[in-house]
């Protein structure tokens, strides 16, 4: 007589069996698994953050290889004609000693010089080089790298941050997917039990039993399922397009429902507390960079020690030998002796920052706490909700046998038969909606705890 609201419900207590033990451990694999880790592949939003983690690793690595020696190659050509030169005097300083040599010797032999003029500014010159620069000591490199290294993992952190409310969204537009099925499957149901009322009450008719009125509410009844149908097929048309959002595929694509993925736990795990919140993690890991940016500008009393060499070649008309070729190795030493407190500030703006964290920290912690608190709570309820919705159903099941047989026996008016109809279908409704919502205060529940596991 009512085999689909049977059908129903044996399908849903068979998902409430199968794993009826287990709360938030490490289960079996499952579709709805599978679409999480479609999620995290394709979503955009998940794309940019993941952007931003790898701009914060590139960053690390440039910060370490600060470390490592810089090696440039240097050249520089110069073709002058004109400007400033340099006058030296070598004809009148040399003339009159050659001159009384020549006297002396009776001869030519030391000729006369002229006055020489040289260009400031070397003409047809080259100077080529390889230069090498290695940091010996430097204390701003090393706290630098540390506070890179805590960024990324306050990056790591707010990834992961990201990727749990996901999970929570993805289950919850899972179920409220499955709920939206339910829903029309519920009223197909119904429709099924009018039309069976509708033959019986024409059959009736045809027979003298019954007057046209039971007809006539059982004929309306239909039309208003059949509103009821169209109007929850939209619905999970809805409820399709915003769990294929969420993992960035065509909005009308098909989705899989399984039994590991509909499974309701029957209980609920909070022994892991709020130690696993990567919003924690992320606050501290801000912290300590505060810190590190703290002590770095501190730093800056030590001094800087740099060592370099430069191996080259140098002359005119690019000529190269012996007499060009050079190198040239040498020391740096930076000392900031005064800064005129830039420093002394700019430590004293860390320091402020590094206490706001902390104290965003301690409210962070206790906003947590309530939520988990909070979701627990919802979690209980939603589960005493589904408890009682399961035995209105199963009440209402029996009512309804009971008011159809009465009924075709004669021995009840037709509205009655209805009332426990409308009873029935509510109750199913009601159980729908209640699995539903013990399914999405359990994801909240999970999301609160950090629970699912997320791979960095």
């Amino acid at each position: 007589m009512y085999p689909m609201f049977n059908r129903i419900i044996k399908l849903t207590f068979a998902f409430a069996m199968l794993l009826v033990n287990v709360a938030f451990g490490q289960a079996p694999r499952t579709q709805l698994d599978n679409y999480i880790d479609t999620a995290f592949a394709q979503n955009q939003t998940l794309k940019e953050k993941q952007f931003d983690l790898d701009k914060a690793l590139y960053a690390l690595k440039e910060a370490k290889s600060m470390y490592l020696p810089t090696i440039s190659f240097l050249g520089s050509y110069s073709k002058v004609n004109g400007g400033r030169t340099i006058d030296v005097p070598i004809g009148d300083l040399v003339n009159p000693i050659y001159t009384a040599l020549n006297q002396l010797t009776n001869s030519s032999k030391y000729p006369m010089l002229k006055n020489e003029s040289f260009l400031l500014n070397p003409d047809n010159f080259y100077d080529a080089k390889v230069h090498t620069s290695l940091p010996l000591i430097n204390a701003e490199i090393r706290y630098n790298q540390l506070i890179k290294k805590k960024l990324i993992n306050a990056q790591q952190a707010a990834v992961n941050v990201y990727k749990r409310s996901l999970v929570k969204d993805i289950k919850n537009a899972y179920y409220k997917y499955f709920q939206a099925l339910q829903t029309v499957q519920t009223y197909r149901s119904t429709l099924i039990l009018i039309r069976e009322n509708i033959r019986q009450n024409e059959s009736m008719l045809k027979n003298g039993i019954r007057n046209s009125t039971a007809l006539l509410r059982s004929q309306t009844e239909e039309q208003k399922t059949l509103s009821a149908i169209v109007e929850s097929n939209y619905t999970v048309k809805n409820a399709k397009s915003y769990f294929n959002f969420l993992l960035n595929r065509q909005l009308r694509d098909s989705i899989i429902l399984d039994n590991g993925s509909l499974t309701i736990s029957s209980t609920a795990d909070t022994s892991k507390g709020i130690t696993n919140r990567e919003e924690i993690a992320q606050i501290k890991s801000m912290r300590d960079a505060y810190d590190f940016d703290y002590k770095l500008q501190k730093s800056g009393f030590i001094p800087k020690l740099n060592t370099f060499i430069d191996l080259g070649s140098q002359g005119f008309n690019f000529n190269v030998n012996d007499k060009t070729r050079y190198y040239f190795w040498g020391l740096n030493l930076q000392w900031d002796i005064f800064t005129g407190g830039q420093r002394k500030y700019k430590s004293l703006q860390s320091k402020a920052s590094y206490n706001a964290a902390s104290a965003q920290l301690e409210t962070t912690n206790l906003s947590l706490r309530l939520e988990l608190d909070q979701s627990y709570n919802q979690y209980q309820s939603a589960t005493s909700s589904l408890k009682s919705a399961r035995a209105q159903f199963a009440f209402a099941q029996k009512y309804y046998s009971d008011q159809h047989k009465a009924y075709k026996a004669g021995e009840l008016l037709y509205i009655e038969l209805l009332d426990a109809q409308n009873q029935l279908t509510t109750a199913r409704l009601l159980v729908a909606e209640d699995e539903a919502n013990v399914q999405i205060a359990a994801a909240e529940l999970e999301r609160d705890q950090a629970a699912y596991p997320i791979n960095n």
